[in-house]
């Protein structure tokens, strides 16, 4: 019976392109999610430069620099459903860098696994899938009975993975954070964060480019393609540079939403949280999206112009380099990006000894309006040793004998 029971879920699947096995989206829903006219309106409303989103929290955040462009009640605790499973991917990433996981191993599927509801591809107790398989269900079908799984083969049991998913949200300095389980369903127990929260958990998790290899499928399967993967986040297909990464619903939470995407080098973040229904959480997501590709740009922190050596006094060498201390980028309005002035205060010269890394100046880079946006050190390339008498000695014997005196 259940055998028959998944085969007309995957039937149904191909048909009508929905996830199986997924409370992520509700049928009600379906026709005006996947309305092109309402997707076209979205772009055209983007454009605004006043940002209005009909959700209770919100934030729009670049992923390089961590900026926040908009945000909206960002703060508030509230249940994220199973947007929860950012973390629980990123611990699952974080142990495959860590090597304590690999994408081939066989992970055997315990009864609290097995007994999972909600979102699900049915695992059976005892089952064994390799661990892509299980993050690929969990990244695009936000499988519950797949995330607990690999969390008992991680940690040893759920409760231990939740605890280290808290300690993990501490280290990220989530203040708003509490999780109770590692799969965003209902519970008794605290399990909330917040839109920034969530932004900043998102972040951490797509700067590991191995998630990306998930959450940007739209269709899949496991089980040797006898199982179909739809993703619920629409936005991968309905949406140009999108790259993840997580949606979630329940009654309570209503329907949440982790979106990032990409273009020209820049990627953004855009959370939604307890949206009244789907279409209006992939349409906000994609009003702060389109705004942050519009008005915004990610630059590199350079000088002007290139920075010239600088003389040492009775050093071994008798010129050093200096260079940034770190290449910073800087997220600029577009329409400011013209107007950027950028100044070099540096030393003109240098008695020996330096140090490697001295601070030699700074290097400042203000909008129009005299606004700094960055301030970045300026620093010494490599350490220079200060000559010693005998070497003084020689190195002005060698202009006497040169004639240069």
């Amino acid at each position: 019976m259940k055998k028959a029971f998944i085969f007309l879920l995957v039937f149904t699947f191909l048909l009508g392109g929905t996830a199986s096995a997924t409370e992520e989206i509700n049928m009600d829903d379906w026709e005006e999610v996947f309305d092109e006219e309402m997707w076209e309106t979205v772009e055209a409303i983007a454009t605004v430069s006043d940002i209005s989103v009909n959700v209770p929290s919100a934030i729009l955040m670049e992923k390089e620099t961590g900026t926040i462009i908009y945000e909206q009640n960002a703060h508030e605790r509230l249940a994220p459903a199973s947007v929860t499973k950012v973390m629980t991917m990123l611990l699952v990433v974080e142990a495959i860098e860590a090597g304590t996981l690999k994408l081939t191993d066989k992970i055997t599927t315990g009864e609290h696994a097995a007994e999972m509801g909600g979102s699900q591809i049915y695992l059976e107790v005892n089952e064994e899938m390799t661990a892509e398989d299980m993050l690929k269900a969990v990244a695009i079908a936000s499988a519950n009975d797949a995330s607990v799984a690999l969390a008992e083969h991680i940690a040893g049991s759920e409760e231990a993975f939740v605890r280290r998913m808290n300690e993990r949200a501490k280290e990220l300095n989530m203040t708003d954070t509490v999780f109770a389980n590692c799969t965003g369903l209902p519970t008794q127990s605290e399990h909330l964060t917040s839109a920034y929260d969530i932004a900043i958990m998102s972040r951490e998790l797509i700067s590991h480019d191995i998630i990306k290899k998930f959450t940007t499928i739209w269709m899949d399967t496991v089980r040797g393609g006898e199982f179909g993967l739809g993703n619920t986040n629409k936005l991968i297909r309905f949406y140009n540079g999108a790259t993840g990464l997580k949606t979630g619903f329940t009654q309570d939470a209503m329907y949440c939403l982790s979106a990032t995407a990409q273009r020209d080098g820049v990627e953004y973040i855009a959370v939604v949280m307890h949206a009244q229904t789907s279409a209006i959480r992939f349409e906000s997501a994609k009003v702060l999206l389109n705004y942050a590709f519009s008005h915004y740009s990610l630059l590199d922190v350079y000088p002007a112009e290139a920075l010239k050596p600088i003389p040492v006094t009775l050093g071994e060498v008798k010129n050093l380099q200096p260079v940034l201390l770190s290449h910073q980028k800087l997220l600029v309005e577009k329409m400011k990006v013209q107007g950027l002035v950028k100044n070099v205060t540096i030393t003109d010269n240098l008695e020996a000894p330096v140090e490697k890394g001295q601070e030699l100046g700074r290097l400042t880079v203000s909008d129009s309006d005299g606004n700094e946006l960055a301030n970045v050190p300026i620093v010494a390339d490599n350490e220079v040793r200060r000559l010693s008498w005998g070497q003084i000695f020689l190195r002005y014997l060698r202009i006497l004998l040169a004639g240069d005196l």
